[in-house]
């Protein structure tokens, strides 16, 4: 083992001292610690400074992160706001003017095709059905006496179309107030749930107003609007993630129905995707439609903040041997930052995503 310089320099010291005249030895041993403290503050500043340059030059090479890229599915999704809708959603309005004079059920109830709900005041059609409805039974009666005297050759044609014509007059007018009847009658045209009634006991009702909605929450679906852009690239079956943000619920769906036509409105078309029922939903939720319009089974991806541009072309920075260099790229697809690398880059290489920003090409790294 090598003497230290510390060693060396007593031993140099001692050397000296013992070839020197003989004098205090008090005197001499101060003198020879002094130099001792002197040469140990020396080397010690010595070993420091080096210690210091070595990790100055340590410290000129970057550190980095890496990461290997390798093969994963990549899918491309064409987003859009969409919403909850139902085909049996119907607000039922009177037909004609007058006082509500019966509500049949309330929110919430359960109802079935034709059934009644409300009515509006008929009293004037019921009194002149009542009225037509007697002249009827005896025009019936003149009708069929004249016919069998007609039949036996007894009394004059005119008589018998007389009679025939008055009963014939009469059926029309009774099917006629009839039919207004009907329409002083809201009755449901489809199975389903009262959602909401609008009408009041007494209140005078008019065609068009707001009266009773009835929703079948059985066939409910979710319905989108997507730019034209895409009319070549979303048709009926492919993949669909729905999200609904009220509920948190993430269903997983395919579109069911595309339409062929273009809006000249605002140049989209309808897609459509119906729901299982084994939640209930509500009409006009919000809902995000995430139609996958590009697969890609064996993508290479990349954050889309680790690719440069320049003149020349796209590029990554990459570790190879612990330098740094550039590999051109070409991308694709892009979503929701990440993007698609269709060349230039392979399984397993170190495509570095922190640290990059000032690297040179050979650029010595660490990582």
């Amino acid at each position: 083992m090598k003497n230290s310089p510390l060693a060396l320099a007593v031993t140099i010291l001692f050397s000296l001292a013992a070839c020197q005249p003989p004098a205090d030895k008090k005197t001499e041993l101060a003198q020879l610690k002094k130099e001792r403290d002197e040469l140990s503050a020396r080397i010690s500043k010595l070993e420091v400074s080096m210690t210091e340059k070595d990790t100055s030059q340590a410290a000129k090479i970057p550190v980095v992160t890496v990461s290997p890229v390798s093969s994963n599915v990549f899918r491309n999704y064409v987003e859009i706001q969409g919403r909850i809708d139902a085909d049996d959603n119907i607000t039922l309005s009177p037909q004609m003017a007058g006082a509500v004079t019966k509500i049949t059920v309330k929110v919430g109830d359960d109802v079935v095709m034709g059934q009644l709900l409300a009515e509006i005041d008929n009293k004037v059609i019921l009194q002149g059905i009542a009225e037509l409805q007697n002249g009827l039974d005896l025009a019936n009666t003149m009708y069929e006496k004249q016919k069998n005297l007609w039949d036996q050759k007894i009394g004059t044609e005119v008589q018998y179309l007389s009679a025939k014509n008055q009963k014939e007059g009469l059926e029309k007018k009774l099917a006629s107030l009839q039919q207004q009847l009907e329409l002083s009658r809201i009755k449901s045209p489809i199975n389903g749930t009262v959602d909401a009634v609008d009408l009041r006991m007494g209140q005078i009702a008019a065609p068009g107003m707001p009266g009773i909605r009835v929703v079948n929450f059985e066939n409910l679906k979710v319905k989108g609007e997507v730019s034209e852009a895409f009319a070549n690239k979303i048709k009926k079956g492919d993949a669909v993630d729905i999200i609904i943000p009220d509920t948190g619920d993430s269903i997983k769906g395919t579109i069911d129905f595309a339409a062929k036509v273009i809006s000249s409105l605002n140049r989209t078309f309808t897609v459509q995707v119906n729901l299982d029922n084994k939640k209930q939903y509500h009409p006009n939720m919000i809902a995000i439609m995430k139609i996958v319009d590009y697969v890609n089974q064996k993508a290479i991806v990349v954050p889309m903040n680790t690719i440069q541009h320049a003149e020349e072309g796209d590029f990554v920075i990459v570790a190879i041997n612990n330098k740094a260099h550039k590999q051109p790229v070409k991308t694709d697809h892009i979503y929701r930052g990440q993007a698609e690398i269709k060349d230039g880059l392979k399984d397993g290489d170190l495509v570095i995503m922190k640290g990059f920003q000032e690297l040179n090409e050979g650029e010595a790294i660490k990582y």
